[in-house]
């Protein structure tokens, strides 16, 4: 950490990184989960952060038509997310940034942005503050994905969404067009301003790399001796709000990343995991990466649940 962050009270250094668990035993059920929270949590920091951030600068700036990608038209949607997000981290996040006129200080990092004389783009300056991928959809009755800051996709390419509505978008979702395509559309479309929802998504990869644009790859030799090594469990936080004045929806995305053998410490956690791969479609479990080892996955949570149940 730098010298400010080392100067840092003990009560305002970067919190360890949690484990969520997003999973429960039973069948899968395609659902939303979305659960309101306050407009304070639209980010989440932890002492991830610094090493996250420098990975997103590095592909900002190798990488920047991949992880970046904005529509005709989308420039006013752009600027009032970087002004949201600024004005969130110099009210919520105090400790970290701050604000003197037009100078914007990450007292984390170091940097400082002039906000009344940006060079980039204001989306691209939005990624470098903080670690959530940021996308903009337009407005409903149709929503369409009109920019996005990814630098941590998981298994998807931004090139191949931007521009396209949410159907065509979640193409790849199982079940989503039959059982979430309506709701998704018709809850947008109700989302007022000053509300934020957050849901939590999971997946199973044997490749801890957070940057994962393609779908297809060659898959590691998962077997039951290695899974704790080899598999990584990948959380998704994901939130929903509406920008006040050109009224385009912020989808944020924060990524997890935790070594199975982790996870697997936790009490209780092996045995849920488990659970819920015995109710999940051979589709879902595909779409979540995990059918390449799902069977070396299984018998190595079942050694760890069985412990935990003696």
């Amino acid at each position: 950490m730098n010298d400010w962050g080392e100067r840092l009270g003990v009560n305002e250094f970067l919190p360890p990184v949690p484990i969520y668990l997003p999973f429960q035993a039973g069948a899968y059920r395609p659902a939303m989960g979305l659960i309101a929270q306050n407009l304070a949590q639209l980010t989440a920091f932890d002492d991830q952060y610094l090493e996250q951030m420098a990975q997103r600068r590095l592909l900002l700036a190798t990488r920047r038509d991949e992880v970046l990608a904005v529509t005709p038209g989308s420039d006013a949607m752009r600027a009032e997310a970087l002004a949201v997000l600024v004005a969130h981290l110099c009210a919520d996040r105090a400790a970290w940034f701050s604000r003197c006129g037009d100078i914007l200080t990450n007292h984390l990092t170091g940097e400082t942005w002039a906000l009344d004389r940006l060079d980039g783009d204001r989306l691209a300056v939005a990624g470098r503050l903080v670690v959530e991928d940021i996308c903009l959809l337009t407005p409903a009755p149709c929503p369409l994905l009109a920019a996005a800051v990814l630098c941590f996709p998981s298994r998807w390419r931004l090139a191949d969404k931007i521009g396209q509505p949410l159907s065509a978008i979640h193409g790849p979702v199982p079940d989503y067009a039959r059982a979430l395509s309506g709701p998704v559309d018709r809850f947008l479309g109700l989302l007022k301003p000053g509300r934020l929802v957050a849901r939590m998504n999971w997946s199973i990869h044997d490749d801890p790399a957070l940057f994962q644009p393609e779908a297809d790859h060659p898959h590691r030799a998962i077997t039951t001796a290695n899974a704790g090594a080899m598999l990584t469990l990948r959380i998704e936080r994901q939130t929903l709000s509406r920008l006040p004045q050109t009224g385009a929806i912020m989808f944020t995305i924060r990524t997890y990343q935790h070594r199975l053998s982790a996870v697997a410490a936790v009490p209780g956690a092996a045995a849920s995991l488990l659970g819920a791969l015995a109710g999940l479609p051979d589709a879902v479990a595909s779409y979540k990466g995990i059918s390449g080892f799902r069977a070396a996955l299984e018998r190595y949570l079942a050694g760890f649940a069985g412990v935990e149940e003696a």
